[in-house]
């Protein structure tokens, strides 16, 4: 199996377990944690607007998020990523990024080769306009398409509320830990 293999299954069971020892250790400053709970709230906005956009494996998304990034979920991950590593330390900022691009990135890779199998006519054009994952400035629009509203029912189907509920018992946790020791 390739690394993109392994990357792809180890990706939430090690998101997981790392979040747990996480949230077991971390006893953050208040600045640091209202700062850091900003940036991972950036990010889960982001994940809930790809998720109204996207109809995975049977329509090339190409609206909302996916205007500007190919994969606005994985950026979402990372921004809530980050904002967790701030609120525990600067130092912890270079260990996300580098454990984020040996999972993420073989990931992305993987999904860029499905993807362009399933949709060969319209994936080429869409990859070459809209970057991997660091966004562009204006929205990427096909000369032949309608703007495609966010759809509620998708974010739902994608299960994107249970990183809202997570998010919210994270930080809710770690004000905890931050006033009273935990």
């Amino acid at each position: 199996m390739s690394w993109a293999g392994v990357a792809g299954r180890l990706r939430l069971p090690l998101g997981f377990v790392s979040g747990a020892l996480y949230l077991l250790t971390v006893r953050p400053a208040p600045p640091r944690l209202a700062f850091g709970a900003f940036v991972a709230f950036l990010g889960l906005l982001l994940r809930a607007w790809a998720a109204g956009h996207i109809a995975k494996n049977q329509k090339l998304a190409t609206a909302g998020p996916y205007a500007y990034t190919r994969n606005p979920l994985y950026l979402g991950s990372f921004f809530i990523a980050l904002g967790f590593a701030i609120a525990w330390s600067w130092w912890a900022l270079p260990l996300v990024a580098a454990a984020f691009l040996a999972v993420y990135l073989p990931v992305m890779q993987r999904e860029a080769a499905t993807l362009s199998t399933i949709f060969p006519e319209e994936y080429p054009l869409y990859a070459a306009s809209v970057p991997v994952f660091f966004p562009r400035l204006s929205p990427w629009r096909r000369a032949t398409s309608e703007p495609e509203p966010f759809r509620f029912e998708l974010y739902l189907r994608h299960g994107e509320w249970k990183a809202a509920l997570g998010y919210t018992l994270a930080v809710l946790w770690l004000v905890f830990r931050a006033q009273w020791g935990g």
